[in-house]
């Protein structure tokens, strides 16, 4: 099991001379990086594996991101079947509707790979059942044939599906939580009960982004990696968190993109190396929690965006003077929980962007905007999985709205909650939380006369001692 390796330092022997071509396609030579088998070699032997003993990976989820890494993790490693097992968990029942099956049935006609897979694995007919509608297909039984129910336009490679959750994560090397923030705790709080009798621990990262408030007996934040430690009780030097700028979609379809995986120096380093590929390029960094809780930030104001967006039919001056606002609020907000918040400006910023430009949080502000979704839809959509944004701007308003945590106003000279001094926030949840305006009432935050200059928010956040480890559970 992972949790007794105590051999931190052990190289593989590398043959030399040799090239190595690797199962997405391209091919690198032992003389200036490692080959796909290489990487898998060096990462067994990280854990203890011996010959024959699979090194053994399950994704807990099957949104998106959750789909695609695992399918990235196939396509690199799955070749190698005597030394690795990928594994996707996601629950059975949920059905595929006409619409969508019309829709998958056009994607597989429309790649002449996807086809001749399907016909030569006898996986055809099925979908052109469903299609006329003499038949139910379920999102467990397309994922296996590389159908993502939120990302159909986008064929991966096939999964092994398990739909069992024990036997998903009993004896688990690498355990990749896929799930929305709002579903982790309790499906841990599961989990760990399968896990009572196992010795040692698995090494589990974490996708999610998104956060919860916790404000008794102080107000502190908890994020996911927390969630899971707290209900498994594996320790946090073998949780870490992976997130960065980019769309699952696009990762797949080989985009050049970068990551960084966050955590203890024990796991961060060698599963970088593990994860890199040619095109999807893997950073490591020590500070977890931050960029953890960074990744819910975008989140929030990604809404807001795809608002002004749609509000003002794609307005580039417009969406300019949302920007110059949100980005003075998430350096503000920055400025609370970091003691050295420079550090996330270039990260943020850039997660932000790819956020804005094309992530599904955007997509959900402007459909509300045009009137298309409502609030009283919920927060998980039909094609799109969970807006993990909702919550976020839940959590963070009613976290930054505690007097405890109070910052002196610049010009009113008197303490005032942080919430105060980030008028989008204030309205993001009045829009969706508090459902007291409607989604056009966003522009009133950018178009108030007496609204803050972007800059003195910034300013202040640099000029007054603002930090507050307590937020992060920090003494």
């Amino acid at each position: 099991m992972v949790g007794s390796v105590e051999n931190n330092n052990s190289p593989i022997a590398r043959t030399n001379g040799s090239t190595h071509t690797h199962s997405n396609g391209s091919s690198q030579s032992n003389g200036s990086s490692a080959t796909s088998e290489e990487r898998l070699d060096e990462f067994r032997h990280r854990l203890g594996k011996s010959e024959g003993d699979l090194l053994k990976i399950v994704g807990i989820g099957a949104g998106a991101w959750g789909s695609v890494f695992a399918a990235l993790l196939q396509d690199a490693y799955g070749q190698f079947r005597d030394k690795i097992q990928v594994r996707i968990w996601r629950r059975p029942g949920r059905s595929v509707d006409r619409s969508t099956a019309k829709n998958l049935f056009e994607v597989i006609n429309s790649r002449e790979d996807v086809l001749r897979r399907l016909i030569r694995r006898c996986g055809y007919l099925k979908y052109v059942e469903a299609r006329l509608g003499d038949r139910t297909l379920y999102a467990d039984e397309i994922l296996r044939d590389g159908f993502c129910l939120n990302m159909i336009e986008t064929p991966l490679c096939p999964l092994k599906v398990v739909t069992n959750l024990q036997e998903a994560v009993w004896d688990a090397d690498i355990v990749v939580n896929a799930l929305p923030s709002t579903e982790t705790r309790e499906v841990f709080e599961e989990i760990s009960r399968y896990w009572k009798e196992r010795i040692g621990y698995p090494v589990i990262i974490s996708l999610a982004k998104g956060i919860e408030a916790s404000l008794d007996p102080v107000p502190r934040i908890i994020t996911p990696t927390q969630m899971i430690s707290s209900a498994t009780g594996v320790p946090v030097e073998n949780i870490l968190y992976l997130g960065g700028p980019n769309i699952a979609a696009e990762i797949y379809n080989k985009e050049y993109a970068n990551a960084r995986i966050c955590g203890s120096h024990k796991w961060r380093n060698p599963l970088a190396k593990f994860l890199r590929q040619p095109h999807f390029i893997v950073w490591d960094n020590s500070d977890l929690v931050t960029h953890e809780v960074m990744g819910g930030l975008k989140n929030v104001y990604a809404i807001g965006a795809g608002m002004v967006a749609a509000l003002t039919n794609e307005s580039a001056t417009s969406k300019s003077v949302y920007f110059a606002h949100c980005t003075s609020e998430m350096i503000f907000i920055t400025h609370l929980l970091t003691e050295q918040p420079e550090k996330l400006a270039g990260p943020l910023l850039a997660d932000t962007y790819v956020t804005l430009l094309k992530g599904r949080n955007a997509w959900y502000g402007q459909m509300l905007a045009k009137g298309e979704l409502s609030p009283d839809m919920g927060d998980s959509i039909k094609g799109k999985g969970m807006i993990q944004g909702v919550s976020a701007i839940g959590a963070f308003y009613e976290l930054l709205s505690q007097p405890s945590l109070s910052v002196l106003h610049p010009e009113e000279n008197k303490p005032v909650a942080p919430a105060e001094l980030c008028p989008i926030l204030k309205r993001l949840y009045k829009i969706l939380i508090k459902r007291e305006l409607l989604p056009k009432d966003i522009l009133q935050a950018l178009r108030d006369e007496t609204v803050t200059d972007p800059r003195e928010r910034i300013e202040m956040a640099q000029s007054h001692a603002f930090y507050r480890p307590s937020l992060l559970g920090k003494p």
